[in-house]
């Protein structure tokens, strides 16, 4: 369904992406791009501005049958890329940012799709491609979903695919259940007096409060990863005073970030860690304020939508387990399956893919999304498409080997 001149354009536009990336919530040129992008693929319906920046596109089929979803996402990382090799031919362009997440090569697999879709609809049902905003910040999908728009694209299915160095090239991971953990930014602000560094008595130091505070919070830690009960409180910064030898401190302020595998446990150990928090300055005098920032819901994949996802991956030939999933990490694609104010949410299922095990791993100055996964990735969303929404019986329209533990797509499939 793509030549080799397309595969090309398509690879040259991913490295177009990588160099102009913009941050959560900052996502206009990138979205603008994005739009234009899509509409030359003429879908049904557009829509951008969603939840901020986001931008959808909607495929329709000749028959019902359900509204499938696949999600990407526009945003780039705060950090400054220091490229190495090849990649230095389209580095970014502005200091200090990059998409050192492969968010770049996301879009370019939904763009791929769409390029599909234009020449040939599902069969029945319809598709929702999704940009979606402020993936690394936990806001984006929750802010699509609240967008009033969101209910005229609101998904039966729901899909989306990262890739993970670390991981074989070509290989997927993907477990039903719990798959990335809920995860929360806990901003503490401790308040007391300040006093001349000769005469402390005589005011209020947040001292011993964080000297107690940092190793108490971070002993609500329990289990492991693959515990249902697991909780990790991590300590990431802390900051008291100004830099000064003459003044006893008066404020200070401490970050923990909390992570669960399910939102159920995110509340019990937030309720422990609040808790905790509140007896320690009271104990101290203290006034605290508490806050939250970087909110990620946890992702659990639904039993359903991994089963077809799995049947697509059988049809290919592509090499799919649990891999080491589940993840520590967050992933804001768990906003999508939050119900909302028309019900439960969709049927969803996020999927690794491996991005070779010797590559530099995600949010590294030196990693960049390997170009070898542009098409395994559009044939596996089209293949999860065809199963969804295809007639019975029909012959998926890509077909993948391996050759040395790496997955290629047969010429044969790729021909228009």
């Amino acid at each position: 369904m793509l030549s080799q001149s397309q595969i090309a354009e398509l690879t040259a536009l991913r490295h177009a992406l990588h160099r102009r990336p913009d941050l959560s919530g900052d996502e206009a040129a990138t979205a603008a791009r994005v739009a234009d992008l899509l509409a030359g693929c003429a879908p049904d319906h557009l829509w951008t501005g969603l939840g901020g920046h986001g931008v959808a596109a909607q495929f329709r089929g000749a028959l019902p049958g359900p509204r499938v979803l696949l999600r990407c996402e526009l945003d780039g990382l705060p950090i400054q890329e220091c490229p190495t090799g090849a990649t230095q031919d389209w580095a970014s362009e502005i200091a200090g940012q990059g998409h050192l997440c492969g968010h770049d090569g996301h879009m370019v697999w939904l763009l791929g799709v769409a390029r599909i879709l234009q020449r040939q609809r599902p069969a029945r049902g319809s598709v929702i491609l999704m940009f979606q905003p402020a993936e690394e910040t936990g806001a984006g999908a929750a802010a699509v979903v609240a967008d009033p728009a969101y209910a005229d694209l609101r998904p039966d299915f729901a899909y989306a695919i990262h890739n993970l160095p670390g991981l074989a090239l070509g290989e997927v991971a993907v477990i039903a259940g719990p798959t990335s953990c809920a995860s929360r930014g806990m901003r503490i602000a401790l308040q007391g007096r300040t006093a001349h560094a000769s005469q402390p008595d005589t005011g209020l130091s947040p001292m011993a409060a964080l000297a107690r505070l940092m190793p108490a919070l971070t002993a609500l830690s329990k289990g492991t990863h693959t515990d249902p009960d697991f909780a990790l409180a991590t300590v990431t910064h802390t900051r008291m005073g100004a830099p000064a030898f003459g003044v006893v401190p008066g404020e200070a302020e401490l970050f923990v970030t909390l992570r669960t595998l399910s939102d159920a446990a995110m509340s019990e150990l937030q309720a422990r860690a609040e808790s905790l928090v509140r007896d320690t300055c009271a104990a101290e005098g203290l006034e605290v304020a508490i806050r939250y920032e970087d909110i990620f819901a946890a992702t659990v994949n639904s039993p359903r939508a991994v089963a077809e996802l799995c049947q697509a991956l059988e049809a290919l030939g592509v090499r799919h387990g649990v891999g080491p999933l589940p993840f520590r990490a967050s992933e804001d694609f768990g906003g999508f399956a939050c119900a909302d104010a028309l019900g439960a949410g969709p049927d969803l299922a996020l999927l690794f893919l491996g991005a070779g095990v010797d590559c530099p791993a995600l949010h590294n100055p030196d990693y960049d999304f390997p170009d070898g996964l542009i098409v395994p990735g559009i044939a596996i969303l089209v293949s999860v498409l065809d199963r969804l929404l295809g007639l019975p019986g029909a012959a998926p329209r890509f077909a993948v080997d391996f050759d040395s533990k790496i997955v290629t797509v047969s010429p044969e499939a790729l021909m228009p």
